[in-house]
């Protein structure tokens, strides 16, 4: 069973239905004690990330999150569920903390001419880590699909599975160990996110 983090992010819904659609066994769950025996944990989101943060520390997750990445079973953060993943984010003044699994800051995109912000629609990934499981099968120049104005700056440049030209580069995913996450959306990217997707079920 694949644990789909459900803390009222509104793509909770079609990242349940694109991971059905690749053959995944998943429930929703929104209770640390739901992640105790799932093979596998997607955290979605869309939004802001002090939104994100505080529900989950609305509904005891963050501590059962950060466990559940420890234990070593494969987990994935998609869009605001990436962002969270690191320390802190500079949206709104933010003052939640991030899970702060990876070192680093969530940043707004500098503002240049002709540069659009948020970012709203497809992208090239450039491969850094062909190695990472993820992307297994996903040609290097394949677009995605975004919407953000944020992005994160990962402390560590070693845990960068792909970057994205936007305004500058930035890291469009990031994977360390059995952990992997996205800043465009999977569920929203076709038959290459479905090819992600279905990866991550087999780590699964």
């Amino acid at each position: 069973m694949i644990a789909l983090i459900d803390y009222g992010a509104g793509n909770v819904h079609s990242v349940f239905k694109a991971l059905r659609f690749v053959g995944a066994s998943v429930e929703r769950v929104d209770r640390p004690e739901a992640l105790r025996d799932a093979a596998a944990a997607v955290l979605p989101g869309v939004g802001a990330f002090d939104d994100c943060l505080n529900a989950l520390q609305r509904q005891e997750l963050l501590g059962a999150t950060r466990d559940f990445i420890r234990s070593g079973r494969p987990f994935l953060g998609i869009c605001v569920g990436y962002q969270a993943l690191f320390e802190a984010s500079d949206e709104f003044n933010s003052c939640a903390a991030g899970l702060g699994v990876f070192g680093g800051r969530v940043v707004r995109f500098r503002p240049a001419p002709g540069l659009k912000i948020p970012q709203i629609g497809w992208n090239r990934l450039d491969i850094a880590r062909p190695d990472c499981p993820l992307l297994a099968g996903i040609p290097d120049g394949s677009h995605v699909y975004f919407v953000h104005s944020f992005r994160p700056e990962p402390a560590d440049p070693s845990i960068v599975a792909t970057w994205t030209e936007y305004g500058g580069r930035f890291a469009s995913a990031v994977w360390r160990d059995n952990l992997y996450a996205t800043q465009f959306h999977p569920e929203k990217s076709q038959e290459v996110g479905l090819r992600m997707l279905r990866n991550f079920v087999r780590l699964a």
